[in-house]
């Protein structure tokens, strides 16, 4: 007998939850898991341009520069970690894809790539009382005017490391958490939630 490989997301054991959170707030309240999406670190110098502008020419889109914000092409993104560091996230699958974009952009440049897709996964948190939920565990100000549309920032989330989001002008949020809090982090927002 063979043992066959089954992909399971932390959060699995949570849709229902989920979706009772949603129903019961009459979409006040909405969160979501978001599984599997392809995410990559990626660092290189940030004063090489040239390889800034093949990352950019492979990506189809530029590497954020301005501190905790996030460039989009397509259905990627990237999220500025560091002056040197970048989270690259893509659809699902598509690890083997953006690395090798990554590859070429580099063309033998100083720069690191490491797959960090089954390292967290991500919580999609929306409806006009999201901000509300998420202002009680994270210690920055998730103000639209402080931290609009293309902002991300890493930060503690309930004591849990994790980074977030603004995906909307509206209400929504990602939240990338490590799989190993993302129990703890669900059963928080949930209880939270409820208050």
């Amino acid at each position: 007998m063979i043992a066959e490989a089954v992909r399971r997301s932390p959060l699995v054991d949570y849709r229902q939850r989920f979706v009772a959170l949603s129903a019961a707030t009459r979409g006040e309240l909405s969160i979501r898991e978001l599984p599997y999406l392809t995410q990559v670190n990626f660092r290189t110098h940030p004063n090489d341009s040239s390889t800034l502008q093949r990352i950019a020419s492979r990506l189809e889109f530029a590497l954020p520069v301005v501190p905790n914000t996030v460039t989009t092409g397509g259905d990627r993104r990237a999220l500025w970690l560091a002056p040197d560091e970048w989270l690259v996230v893509g659809p699902e699958d598509q690890e083997k894809a953006l690395v090798q974009c990554l590859l070429d952009g580099l063309a033998g440049a100083f720069g690191s790539i490491v797959d960090v897709s089954a390292n967290r996964t991500v919580l999609k948190i929306g409806g006009p009382n999201a901000r509300d939920l998420l202002a009680h565990g994270v210690p920055i100000d998730l103000d639209g005017r402080s931290f609009g549309f293309g902002h991300c920032a890493q930060s503690l989330l309930a004591k849990a490391p994790m980074i977030i989001e603004r995906v909307s002008d509206d209400h929504d949020f990602h939240v990338y958490v490590r799989s190993s809090f993302a129990g703890y982090l669900a059963d928080w927002l949930l209880d939270a939630a409820s208050e």
